[in-house]
């Protein structure tokens, strides 16, 4: 931890009792430019606050001592109105609820990706700057965003979107979930004349309609009990930049209607105000519902979907494009020793083809997950086919974290297996398994030769 006597007043306080998320959360944060000092609990963290005010406290709801509600609520007692962001595992409406009243600037519910928090602590600086304050200086570090593929459909796709990124056309991304959706939706704003701008993400399926709706909107003073200050609403913070409506076939018809109106008039109403605010954005939206499907069974509007759907694409999932399996885990893998400071890299090619061979049900979220948990049990790279642990799947090979024979054996295993899916069609099981014909009529060859039928 950080000495009290070097505590820097822009810096951000991290109040966290999991030594694991406490670290991680200080690399990330570092990484981007933030200075960070780090608590154990609320008892630590009212002493640092007492030594020297910190511009933003991020802090777990739940630690033993003092938790995070009860830390907050001691904060403001004392009269500091430091923006706090509350994280929780555990988050229902009643604690989202208790902490606005209390006047927390945010909450995230773990696990989250790194960037809603970098996304939600720029939309605080924003806020911070706009109310007159002292906002704390920060380098940003944001590396170029790209969405690797070596499919040629999802390079169509990209092309296209190539094409109309200059514009300010609403892009529709639709695609089961774990696709890519809201990385293809960065990579968008990425080459757009909007890069420089905020790029605000909002999950309409993390919250209930109430609280989308003030999320979005934004409110003013006593708009409703426990609205103690005024907030800007995302699309205020998003303004000349872009605004990414996540899973939008979640949101209810009534927030449907006023966001149609936001998106007609290009202005917006904070609730409890009478005038309406002018913004300059450009809207994505993401879902993992087939859209025109739901309006024809009465989920969806249909005038919103026209205005929406401007420029509609649908990402595949990563079964239909498995060239990006290999091409995916290398890159993971990569990313994922570093990050873990583990020794080695790369992925046997036995363990490659069976990624290869999986269907992917979780698409590259699953993909991603597999491959931790692979970097973790291994003790040094590469990564081979033992490492990797999934659920047993009649349709699936079934592989332990403990291995069974020897390579070979499991070689064969993975090949029989994957003839049997394809009902002995040599041709697309060499295709799935990513080796060639040849490969594969030597490999059954060698097998009939030692007596097992094939």
């Amino acid at each position: 931890m950080k000495e009290l006597s070097e505590y820097d007043e822009s810096a951000i306080l991290v109040v966290e009792d999991d030594s694991n998320m406490r670290l991680a959360l200080s690399k990330s944060l570092g990484g981007q430019g933030y200075p960070v000092v780090l608590a154990h609990d609320g008892y630590e963290a009212l002493e640092c606050l007492e030594k020297q005010p910190a511009w933003l406290v991020i802090a777990d709801v739940n630690m033993p001592g003092k938790g995070g509600i009860e830390m907050l609520r001691e904060i403001r007692a004392g009269g500091n109105p430091v923006p706090v962001v509350l994280m929780t595992a555990y988050s229902t409406v009643e604690t989202a609820v208790e902490a606005l009243k209390l006047g927390a600037a945010d909450y995230l519910q773990k696990p989250f990706p790194f960037q809603k928090l970098e996304s939600m602590i720029s939309r605080i600086r924003h806020e911070t700057c706009e109310s007159g304050k002292a906002a704390p200086p920060h380098e940003k570090k944001d590396p170029t965003v790209r969405f690797l593929t070596c499919n040629e459909r999802v390079r169509q796709i990209l092309k296209m979107l190539e094409a109309v990124a200059p514009s300010n056309a609403t892009v529709l991304i639709q695609g089961e979930s774990g696709t890519g959706k809201e990385v293809l939706a960065r990579y968008v704003h990425s080459i757009s004349p909007r890069a420089n701008r905020p790029f605000v993400a909002v999950n309409c399926a993390a919250l209930p309609e109430g609280l989308l709706e003030s999320e979005l909107f934004g409110f003013e003073k006593g708009a409703f009990t426990g609205a103690l200050a005024r907030r800007c609403g995302k699309f205020e913070l998003a303004h000349q930049g872009t605004l990414l409506l996540d899973e939008i076939g979640d949101m209810s018809m009534g927030l449907q209607a006023k966001l149609l109106r936001v998106l007609q008039e290009r202005e917006v109403d904070r609730l409890g105000s009478r005038q309406p605010i002018s913004i300059d954005i450009r809207v994505l939206v993401t879902t993992n519902r087939h859209l025109h499907q739901e309006v024809q069974a009465g989920n969806f509007r249909e005038d919103l979907y026209y205005r929406l759907s401007v420029l509609p694409v649908t990402l595949p999932p990563l079964r239909e494009r498995p060239e990006d399996i290999i091409l995916l885990a290398e890159y993971l893998a990569e990313q994922s020793f570093k990050r873990n400071q583990r020794p080695g890299s790369g992925i046997t090619p036995e363990a490659l083809a069976c990624l290869k061979s999986r269907p992917w049900r979780g698409n590259v979220r699953e993909l991603e997950n597999a491959i931790e948990r692979a970097v973790l049990l291994a003790d040094r790279g590469p990564l081979r086919i033992e490492h990797f642990a999934f659920d047993a799947d009649a349709s699936q090979v079934t592989l332990s974290v403990e291995p069974t024979g020897s390579i070979w054996e499991m070689e064969r295993d993975l090949i029989l297996r994957t003839l049997e899916r394809h009902e002995g069609n040599r041709t697309h099981s060499a295709k799935e398994l990513g080796i060639s014909i040849r490969t594969m009529r030597n490999k059954l060859r060698e097998y009939r030769q030692l007596g097992i039928h094939v």
